[in-house]
């Protein structure tokens, strides 16, 4: 009993890999194959020169088709226009392609895909298809697990489109396109030893993102630390705070506090 326990134990912690589920970039792993996950994104901003607070809320299904592929739908709410309202929305795909998976260790490798659409006015120069710009992305990711610690990689291609409602991109085709690089670090914080699967799990999480514009050569650095606590197995929350460190490009409200909230639902598909 004691055995049958211990791998009870051990094939749950091969699923959780909670320090391996960042709150702002993502892994080269998938929400589990016929598992729907129900997630929502809430960000304030500060408005540099303004006294005014930009919110963002995104409501996102993710669905796990296979070990391998997973979708994830997303729309795009703001009160940019004073009242919320939504602007648009986004489809993710991801196909992860490799997996060396060992005890307490995995290498990892998947490729993704982002198309957007948004209808608000394009204010800023830095390209984001979460929630300003419309445009697609292409990328790959890597992720490392050892044991509690997980870092990951990704670098993905940005091309921007005009905005819907005749908002043009307003800094012209040369400053369209951009290179988009995060660098990301978890690691499992407590239990420090697995009793029970109910168990609260606390990770701590850093994440570093830039941007390169290709035309304009124009480029950004963020920090992103936060707190994360993983709940029943199923369950998550995530708060933290971005925080620009160097950058050349205009940006309107780079600065600010994020809470991602996720539910998933395994075995329903």
């Amino acid at each position: 009993m004691k055995l049958l326990f211990s791998i009870i134990l051990f094939l749950v912690s091969l699923t959780i890999k909670g320090q391996e589920l960042y709150s702002v970039t993502e892994p080269a792993s998938n929400i589990a194959a016929g598992s729907i996950g129900l997630r929502i994104d809430n960000s304030v901003m500060n408005e540099r020169n303004s006294s005014k607070t930009n919110l963002h809320i995104i409501p996102q299904v993710l669905v796990g088709i296979s070990k391998k592929w997973m979708v994830q739908g997303n729309v795009f709410l703001s009160n940019r226009s004073e009242a919320l309202s939504t602007e648009g929305g986004s489809v993710y795909a991801k196909y992860r392609f490799l997996s060396n998976d060992g005890q307490h260790t995995h290498f990892r490798m998947a490729a993704f895909g982002r198309i957007s659409y948004n209808n608000s006015d394009i204010h800023q120069q830095d390209i984001n298809l979460y929630g300003h710009n419309s445009g697609f992305e292409l990328g790959l990711i890597a992720t490392q697990l050892i044991r509690k610690v997980a870092l990951s990689s990704a670098v993905s291609f940005l091309k921007a489109m005009d905005n819907g409602n005749n908002n043009q991109f307003i800094y012209g085709q040369k400053e369209s396109k951009a290179l988009n690089h995060t660098l990301s670090v978890g690691k499992l914080m407590l239990p420090k030893e697995y009793k029970d699967y109910n168990q609260t799990n606390i990770n701590l999480m850093l994440e570093i993102l830039t941007q390169y514009n290709t035309g304009s050569e124009k480029f950004y650095v963020d920090i992103a630390p936060s707190v994360q606590a993983i709940i029943n197995s199923r369950s998550r929350v995530d708060i933290g705070y971005r925080k620009e460190l160097s950058s050349s490009m205009i940006r309107t409200a780079p600065n600010g506090f994020f809470i991602r909230l996720e539910h998933n639902l395994y075995n329903v598909l």
